[in-house]
């Protein structure tokens, strides 16, 4: 079913989920595409449309059950289980990722940091000891981890993405400035802010 469903629509859902848990803090039971829509910036149609695409949650009339959609969300995107996180590279922006708190909470727990520089190895970033590059196939292939972040130079990150998907990393989510080239069955989610801030920009003129 995944491949038939526009990459939009799934990039959707963890935004609606988030909107969801906001809904559920608030101590709401209860809510309809129509609020979702007004607090999200999108249409009702936009969101119901999307939805269908897994079936339906709810009824003509009556909205939503929060919890219940919740729930339903989760098992879609698979974040109903715990899921390990190894990170790579341990320089600013590494360091900062590792001790971010807010990975957790949404059940991704980085589990293991790497990186190449000497006198990084065996050093302490937030809860976690920097391990050498040169362990790291091992350790993801010997813990099934099929997660990973890459915070690495441009010019290095190819070769560490190479060095993951041997290992048996299926997803990346890469910080480094620069596209990678990896087979159909590995997926990329790129964070760039240069990129973010450059589209923003032309709203300024």
């Amino acid at each position: 079913m995944s491949s038939t469903i526009p990459d939009i629509v799934i990039s959707r859902l963890p935004i609606y989920l988030r909107a969801l848990d906001r809904l559920a803090q608030e101590g709401h039971e209860v809510t309809s595409s129509h609020e979702l829509g007004k607090r999200l910036g999108i249409s009702s149609a936009q969101i119901r449309k999307a939805l269908s695409h897994f079936g339906g949650f709810g009824k003509q009339g009556t909205g939503y059950k929060i919890e219940y959609l919740k729930a339903q969300l989760q098992q879609v995107l698979h974040v109903d289980r715990e899921w390990e996180v190894a990170l790579v590279g341990a320089g600013d922006l590494g360091s900062a990722v590792a001790r971010y708190r807010g990975f957790v909470e949404r059940g991704f727990h980085i589990t293991h940091v790497f990186d190449s520089a000497p006198d990084k190895i065996n050093k302490q970033v937030g809860a976690f000891t920097i391990r050498p590059i040169t362990e790291m196939a091992r350790t993801i292939n010997k813990h099934g981890i099929k997660l990973a972040m890459i915070a690495v130079p441009a010019e290095n990150a190819q070769a560490v993405a190479d060095l993951l998907i041997e290992a048996g990393v299926r997803a990346i989510l890469n910080y480094a400035p620069i596209n990678l080239n990896v087979p159909e069955n590995v997926h990329v989610q790129y964070i760039d802010p240069v990129i973010h801030l450059q589209r923003m920009t032309y709203y300024l003129a």
